[in-house]
């Protein structure tokens, strides 16, 4: 006799904060050791992260230093909603690169969007804004510095996997 069974997970507002807390501890973590960005910017992010999360309205997210329109250090996070990523992968936050030259340096946050977002009325976009106290305006990733990128976590869950590169540098 043979059963089989299948499980399924429906993304939830909680498994948009598990993940959210994960990007946020970096942002914290990226506090202690750069001096930015600031703490009321990092809740401010995380509340703008649990609601486009929660939506799937996220595609990339990227925090780090320029210089001259150059990466200096960043980390970018990838959302994967296909579920190919996750088999357990839940990494812990953290492990941040911890010693690059940011004097002179400013820092950015950038968000791409998903495909459901770009799939949502103007008036369902601006809803959706209305929910979270980032203001975000159309805007260029700066290009890649004296550096290299490396993959070095995945967070997941019901079947969100997102995945972190760092660009560190030389």
């Amino acid at each position: 006799m043979t059963s089989s069974y299948s499980i399924s997970e429906t993304f939830t507002l909680t498994h948009a904060k598990h993940l959210a807390s994960k990007v946020v501890s970096d942002l914290y973590q990226c506090h202690n050791f750069y001096g930015e960005p600031s703490e009321m910017q990092i809740a401010k992010y995380q509340d703008e992260l649990i609601v486009m999360l929660a939506g799937g309205y996220v595609n990339e997210y990227e925090f780090g230093f320029k210089k001259n329109d150059q990466r200096i250090v960043s980390w970018q996070y990838r959302v994967n909603g296909s579920g190919d990523l996750v088999g357990g992968i839940d990494n812990r936050s953290g492990g941040l690169y911890a010693r690059a030259d940011t004097s002179g340096a400013t820092v950015f946050n950038f968000m791409s969007y998903s495909q459901a977002w770009f799939s949502l009325s103007s008036s369902e976009q601006i809803n959706v804004k209305s929910k979270h106290p980032v203001d975000r305006s159309a805007g260029d990733l700066p290009s890649d510095g004296l550096g290299y990128w490396h993959t070095d976590r995945t967070y997941s869950s019901a079947g969100v996997a997102i995945e972190r590169k760092t660009f560190r540098p030389l």
